[in-house]
């Protein structure tokens, strides 16, 4: 039986090409994860290539890496923000900006931030006068 199951994870470990043992560390740093499955642990690995294997695939046909015969960062960052699909990734992919700008848009919510608290605490008198 022993000789089967080492067969198998063989087998397994060919048709995936992201190493199992990094995807159940992955896996087993969620506190609700006891135990994984092997067939579980395969699927997950299996699934996981395929999404990353869409979303690449996606990016290039309708980035402008095609050009360049390449996909790039930003291709990948475009699909997270127009994409409905791969929105989840937003936060994971953000568009690259220069660090001047990124700080004067720090600044500018700063300021629209302290009117917006002015305005919100006019709205709720209003509220509470209606």
């Amino acid at each position: 039986a022993e000789m089967a199951a080492a067969r198998l994870s063989g087998t397994e470990n060919r048709l995936v090409s992201l190493p199992l043992s990094r995807i159940r560390v992955i896996m087993k740093s969620s506190p609700e994860v006891s135990s994984i499955n092997q067939d579980a642990l395969f699927l997950t690995a299996k699934a996981t290539e395929l999404f990353v294997q869409y979303l690449a695939t996606y990016s290039y046909k309708h980035g402008r890496g095609k050009e360049k015969n390449a996909l790039t960062y930003t291709d990948l960052s475009h699909t997270a923000e127009e994409c409905e699909t791969f929105q989840f990734l937003a936060d994971i992919l953000p568009k690259k900006i220069l660090a001047s700008k990124y700080l004067k848009m720090l600044e500018k919510e700063k300021r629209d931030g302290e009117v917006r608290e002015d305005d919100e605490g006019e709205e709720e008198e209003d509220e509470d006068k209606a």
